[in-house]
């Protein structure tokens, strides 16, 4: 018995243990004759796995800082793949939940860490290389979309990070705006100006012009789903909701969903003819870059409820106005960019979030709302032939839904690009639940000040 438990044994064990834990969780058997490796690895040293450092003899400083790199790439990339990954807020879309510069701990066990698309990647890089900018994977070896079992399922109310739905394709040159948007707005002037000339053709005649012209003077890229930029909203509305907007209140199956004390939305501010004192906003942790003037005596700016009470008492404003579409106003850049809907970013819905196994009738009425999920994201071969939907071949009358849908929305409602203007993030999209926030800088501070020391390891709702 004391023979067998020597340390070489007891490390074989335990690395045998997790190993086969792993290979349960993963689900894939395939890999159990991994076992036979790190049996070499612990007990018969058969092969030197680690061929670029010596086994006997002393190695060179550089080998062993070499050894000590490959094994924090290796450990760090498997972290970030299994349990959690940095993320960085760019943008102001979740203010003032999220502030851009806070970097969040996003827990990948939260709902299920997903197995790459593509495992061959320059590590720890999103879809682009450093310096040179090319793309940072290899698609020799590609996965199917397969998520392991987590610790829960998506809530609504939950900040979630996920993968940009539209990000499938990108135009290099304006990688900030989706290629599906520079497409649409690219047919609206082409349509623009064959309505000043008196000939109008239709939509799709635009839109496949406006393809032709982008790809034929612009470099076009596809990227799997995992290498698309990541994107951290809230989610509104699970499979199976109903999504409904009227006047910038949210509504989930009819019911009033209330406004967390951080949202935003804008408003007009109109002043006496003076300004407002630069260290008010300061105090009221309304950024430089929030602050618009859209005359010499009116500011537009994102306020939450709390702020916009606060300034409607200033002595030298004369009005709080909260911007709002009017119902029934159609926004063209809003899904699904169809005028007959007629929604706006205030005024939306009702829109039924789809779930997993659930049948709905088709027609060319409504496809507008599916023919994303049918066609990209669920890999159909799908044509509409007048009035008739072909879908792989066949025509259909109905569609089953092969995964789960969400729908996001930012908490600064009018400065957020999310769901209201790309429609619905796939399940296989979802990345994970961010926890806390382990670091906050302020670009417009400076010296020490830059560290929001408040929102240390706070904890993000």
């Amino acid at each position: 018995m004391k023979g067998l438990l020597t340390p070489k044994n007891i490390r074989f064990a335990i690395a045998a243990v997790i190993y086969l834990l792993v290979v349960v969780w993963i689900g894939n058997f395939w890999l159990l004759p991994g076992l036979a490796i790190i049996y070499d690895i612990y007990i018969s040293e058969k092969v030197n796995w680690t061929f670029w450092k010596k086994r006997n003899g002393k190695n060179s400083a550089f080998i062993e800082w070499l050894d000590a790199l490959i094994f924090a790439v290796i450990a760090v990339t498997l972290i970030n793949i299994f349990l959690f990954q940095n993320y960085r807020i760019p943008t102001p879309s979740m203010e003032k939940s999220l502030l851009v510069g806070d970097h969040l701990f996003v827990s990948k066990l939260a709902y299920g860490p997903r197995m790459p698309n593509t495992p061959l990647a320059f590590p720890f890089t999103q879809h682009t290389m450093p310096l040179t900018k090319g793309k940072s994977w290899l698609e020799i070896v590609t996965w199917p979309y397969k998520r392991l079992a987590g610790a829960g399922n998506v809530k609504n109310n939950d900040a979630i990070v996920f993968n940009f739905p539209a990000g499938d394709t990108v135009v290099v040159e304006e990688q900030a705006t989706s290629y599906y948007e520079i497409i649409r707005r690219n047919a609206r002037d082409l349509k623009l100006n064959d309505r000043f000339g008196g000939t109008v053709r239709p939509d799709s005649y635009y839109l496949q012009m406006a393809r032709k012209n982008i790809r034929d003077n612009f470099e076009v890229i596809y990227r799997p789903v995992d290498r698309r930029d990541n994107y951290v909203k809230r989610c509104i509305g699970i499979p199976g909701d109903t999504v409904t907007i009227r006047n910038g209140n949210v509504y989930v199956n009819g019911l009033l969903v209330p406004d967390n004390k951080t949202q935003q939305s804008n408003y007009v501010v109109g002043t006496n003819g003076t300004t407002i004192n630069p260290k008010a906003f300061e105090r009221l942790d309304i950024s430089r870059s929030d602050q618009s003037m859209i005359s010499g005596s009116a500011y537009l700016l994102p306020l939450t409820l709390a702020n916009a009470e606060t300034i409607r008492k200033f002595t030298n404003v004369t009005e709080v106005t909260q911007v709002l579409a009017r119902k029934g106003e159609y926004a063209p850049h809003i899904f699904p960019y169809k005028s007959t809907y007629g929604w706006n970013e205030d005024n939306f819905g009702p829109l039924w979030i789809p779930r997993k196994g659930v049948t709905v009738s088709l027609d060319t009425s409504n496809l507008c709302l599916y023919d994303r999920i049918i066609d990209v994201y669920e890999e159909n071969d799908l044509r509409v032939e007048g009035a008739s939907i072909i879908i792989n071949g066949k025509p259909a009358d109905s569609y089953t839904f092969k995964m789960d849908y969400y729908w996001m929305m930012g908490d600064n409602r009018h400065n957020s690009a999310d769901s209201r203007y790309w429609g619905f993030v796939p399940e296989d999209h979802i990345v994970g639940k961010p926890k806390f926030i382990w670091l906050s800088l302020n670009k417009e501070a400076r010296g020490i000040k830059k560290i929001r020391l408040g929102r240390m390891f706070m904890k993000v709702k």
